[in-house]
């Protein structure tokens, strides 16, 4: 039994003596009652000027306004993509609304903004932000309760008008005016994460632009909703310290990414201090999130691109408004082009279904599948001059992204090797292997390390099993974060690091090896990890994978070393509708062949939803484990 000194000084060492101290000092504050005096409720309203004078401004955006993108290179939509949107928004006026890009709930016309549709849990709208639990049994997911109030279905609706020549104006201000007066200010669930009100703000500047001269739009409403987004960014503003300091990941990127933008979008509220500190605020975050190989600190595709996002609407923002980010790592954002590119499938522009996927996709401006990266990357490139894909996507029309006629063509490397992240791979004419072997100085969000990910002419064929939920019974945070559920192998039936409460893993994995290397007929990796310190400090896992080039045939082998090792087992995840063409031999050290145990596991391609599968499970009380793994069509 491991002691809780033993656990508190391991945290410390991994996380540092400074996150460390401001969590204990915020967590003071909070009891002592201080959030409610800094962040008061029904703060004075402010006046700072009229719809008149806001227009007269003239603040450069994307576009000036709905009636002004008809000077701009049209994009056209299918007549089935403008029917499919046409439904989407005849839904969302209806009270269905789709979560996380994934589940359709029945909210209702009247929605409340604080029932978790998934548990029907209301939350209490009279309590402070800083009262509400945001992890708790009983209430469920309060990501249920954010994901309306972010109001990303907004661009359902403008993207609807703009097609249809119809108009949701009404519709729109309605919701946002139904929130402002649901919601009153720094109450209830919907003020308890900054990022959360960071994505309101800009998805409401977004509507406020483009219905700028709609009848609907009201100097009365107008006043209402500056007023709040005043507050929302005052909030984001006295509480950055908490993303910058406890939380460092996506959620620092777009509260400082919204402070600074608010210099450009909002210069009326004279608050000088948010822009400017938050510029370099933004720009210090970039340069330690962004690894100089192009991967990201949360080992998370879907946060990569998320990051990707924010990145696109601040660099474009800046330019527009002349303002210069002179300080930023322009070489480590066009290696994250790289990094993703070089992890996307070319048949749908997916990429593996890794790290955290929580269904965040914050401004989505086209019609293709929330998997599909090649919207984002391809306006985001774009502002580097680089050319992705022969394809033309919606996202750049919306933000005016403009590109040279001589661009840069990336193509896809062969190898993968990003040693910085700890991601490794290799591609060949139907297939990408990928494998994780990295040293954590940042984080971990799952034990899985020397993990395993295979494609086969576009489909996943050994996959990661995605997220599901952050808050859930506790065997499905075992298997979708813990080594059990990924492709890789477990000690004793142990994970590889020692889960604690929430996000935290004891004892990080650390990388001590890895190499890939090609012959004439075969890549292969070589890689291996120091991890399971909490069964014994001395344990090493090697794995080898060699790939004959062209052919759909893997070798995998796997050494373990070290006291206290009773017997080891490789897990591998297959669905079942792929079972009957993929094959797998192993073999123990003496080469006799090992039977599959089939346990049941779950697989969640999207947040919200889990299908089960059963996982093949091979089983050694020795050190080594061979596996040939084939595909046959």
């Amino acid at each position: 039994m491991i002691n809780k000194l033993k656990l508190l000084l391991n945290f410390i060492m991994n996380m540092g003596m400074k996150y460390v101290a401001f969590r204990s000092f915020y967590t003071i504050i909070t009891k002592l009652g201080l959030l409610k005096i800094i962040f008061p409720k029904k703060p004075k309203f402010k006046y700072f000027l009229s719809l008149e004078e806001w227009k007269r401004l003239n603040i450069p955006f994307f576009f000036e306004s709905a009636e002004s993108l008809k000077n701009r290179k049209q994009f056209n939509l299918s007549q089935n993509e403008l029917e499919i949107l046409k439904k989407k928004v005849e839904k969302i006026k209806s009270g269905f609304f789709t979560y996380f890009n994934s589940i359709e709930f029945n909210i209702g016309v009247d929605y409340d903004w604080l029932t978790n549709p998934d548990n029907e849990y209301k939350y209490d709208i009279n309590k402070h932000w800083s009262e509400i639990e945001d992890f708790s049994i009983n209430k469920g997911d309060i990501k249920y309760v954010w994901e309306k109030s972010r109001f990303t279905f907004l661009y359902d609706l403008i993207r609807y008008d703009y097609y249809s020549g119809d108009s949701q104006a009404k519709f729109v201000f309605d919701q946002i005016e139904s929130f402002i007066d649901t919601n009153p200010l720094n109450q209830g669930p919907n003020y308890k994460c900054s990022q959360e009100i960071s994505l309101r703000i800009l998805n409401w500047t977004f509507a406020l632009f483009y219905y700028k001269n709609t009848v609907y739009l009201t100097n009365k409403t107008f006043l209402k909703i500056i007023n709040s987004i005043y507050w929302q960014l005052d909030h984001v503003y006295k509480n950055i310290y908490f993303s910058r300091y406890a939380v460092r990941n996506n959620h620092a990127i777009t509260e400082t990414a919204v402070l600074y933008l608010s210099g450009l979008l909002y210069p009326f509220f004279k608050e000088e201090e948010w822009h400017t500190k938050a510029k370099k605020w933004f720009i210090n975050e970039i340069n330690y999130q962004i690894y100089p190989d192009g991967s990201y600190l949360q080992f998370s595709h879907n946060y990569h691109r998320v990051v990707i996002q924010i990145l696109t609407w601040v660099i474009k923002l800046s330019k527009i408004n002349n303002v210069h980010l002179n300080n930023i790592k322009y070489d480590r954002l066009i290696k994250s082009i790289h990094f993703l590119f070089d992890h996307q499938i070319e048949e749908n522009g997916w990429l593996p279904n890794y790290g955290n996927n929580d269904g965040s996709l914050f401004f989505p401006l086209n019609s293709n599948h929330y998997r599909d990266f090649r919207p984002q990357l391809y306006a985001f490139a774009s502002l580097f001059n680089i050319k992705l894909y022969d394809n033309y996507f919606e996202d750049v029309f919306w933000l005016d992204i403009h590109y040279p006629k001589q661009q840069i063509v990336l193509k896809r490397n062969t190898i993968l090797f990003y040693k910085n992240g700890g991601f490794y791979g290799f591609r060949d004419k139907d297939s990408m292997t990928t494998i994780r072997c990295g040293t954590y100085k940042d984080r971990p969000s799952q034990a899985d390390a020397l993990n395993l990910d295979i494609w086969f002419k576009g489909e996943n064929i050994l996959f990661d099993p995605g997220t599901y939920k952050y808050n859930t019974e506790k065997k499905y945070i075992e298997f979708f974060f813990g080594t059990k559920g990924h492709n890789s192998l477990t000690i004793n039936d142990e994970n590889q690091m020692l889960k604690g409460n929430r996000f935290i893993w004891f004892f990080w994995t650390k990388t001590l090896d890895a190499k890939i290397d090609e012959n004439q007929e075969n890549f292969i990796f070589e890689g291996s990890i120091s991890g399971f310190n909490h069964i014994s400090k001395d344990i090493i896992h090697k794995r080898k994978v060699i790939k004959y080039k062209n052919k759909p045939i893997w070798i995998v082998e796997d050494w373990v070393s070290g006291k206290n090792i009773k017997y080891i087992k490789t897990h591998w995840n297959v669905k079942e509708e792929m079972s009957n063409f993929i094959f797998f031999n192993t073999f123990d050290i003496k080469g006799e062949s090992l039977k599959p145990q089939k346990v049941i596991g779950w697989y969640s391609e999207l947040y919200g939803i889990k299908q089960e599968f059963e996982q093949l499970i091979f089983k050694s009380e020795n050190n080594y484990l061979k596996t040939v793994i084939e595909v046959r069509e």
